[in-house]
């Protein structure tokens, strides 16, 4: 998925990653570079030889995560219970390249499929793991995850992304749903940490297990029920229990998550209708689960 999904996106190719290589790490020069297949929407990916990845933002809006990546990441990933990015090198501009970029060791797995998880109950009890560990680092200075925030936020470009969808999902029906999410009790509890976006093409998976979760642009502090939307967007209906009981979610705590599986896919599916069908598609399932789960 290399096409373009914003007007202010660059061009990028394995030729100028090469030139950029060769000027800022010189000892890596010799390695072959090669695109990287992705449905993400802020970064382009390329692999360098067969021990690192090169991931490079596509348009401004993506840069400010280079440095936050650069600097949270040591401090999580050691403590988290599966493989987070490394980065081993951050690069400036140059090449005709205008942003800094990031050089990460090379993580082996595959994005999951909703719909074709292998090990559900498994899965699920290693993504519940995995954010209950997350939850219990030190939060004290870390940065405000933007997703962490109350769902009343997000009404405005909910309900925007509703109207634009009109003839194409139930809008009644979703809009119900969506005004049920509005009158759920707050975290009252302190901010902890949270992903912020545990979407499948942020999630890899070997064997059917969870081997690694990619992407902390959003990782901050705040409430971490926006990492309950994993039960939607990949979980089946079958490992949702399962996952709700192992990461330990109270009613109100289940129902904003489901409000912001609700949110992030309604916004995704006009904006991302004919640019990216992953995320496109993902967006369908998910508001399909919770229409069907609601009936």
């Amino acid at each position: 998925m290399n096409m373009k999904m914003r007007p202010d996106e660059i061009d990028l190719d394995a030729p100028l990653v090469a030139g950029l290589i060769a000027k800022q790490f010189p000892r890596w020069a010799s390695l072959p570079v090669e695109r990287l297949k992705s449905s993400g929407t802020e970064n382009a990916m390329f692999r360098l030889g067969t021990d690192f990845v090169v991931r490079l933002p596509r348009y401004p809006g993506a840069v400010q995560s280079v440095e936050h990546e650069q600097r949270w990441l040591p401090r999580l990933g050691p403590r988290l219970p599966v493989a987070a990015p490394e980065p081993v090198g951050l690069g400036g501009p140059g090449a005709g390249f205008p942003w800094p970029w990031s050089v990460y060791r090379w993580l082996d797995g595959r994005n999951p499929v909703a719909g074709a998880v292998e090990k559900p109950t498994a899965l699920a009890e290693d993504l519940a793991a995995y954010i209950t560990a997350l939850r219990g680092i030190d939060a004290r200075g870390g940065p405000p995850n933007h997703r962490g925030v109350p769902l009343a936020s997000r009404d405005e470009f909910t309900r925007s992304a509703i109207d634009q969808l009109g003839g194409r999902v139930d809008t009644d029906a979703v809009t119900a749903l969506w005004e049920e999410a509005l009158h759920v009790p707050l975290r009252t509890a302190p901010p902890v940490w949270a992903h912020g976006d545990l979407s499948p093409g942020n999630v890899l998976v070997g064997d059917g297990r969870l081997a690694a979760v990619i992407d902390f642009g959003s990782v901050g502090v705040g409430d971490p029920a926006v990492d309950l939307i994993v039960a939607w967007n990949l979980l089946p209906a079958s490992a949702r229990a399962t996952f709700r009981e192992a990461v330990g979610a109270d009613d109100a705590e289940w129902a904003r998550g489901r409000g912001w599986a609700l949110s992030i896919s309604l916004i995704q599916l006009p904006y991302y209708w004919d640019t990216n069908p992953v995320l496109a598609e993902n967006s369908r399932h998910v508001i399909g689960e919770i229409l069907a789960e609601a009936a």
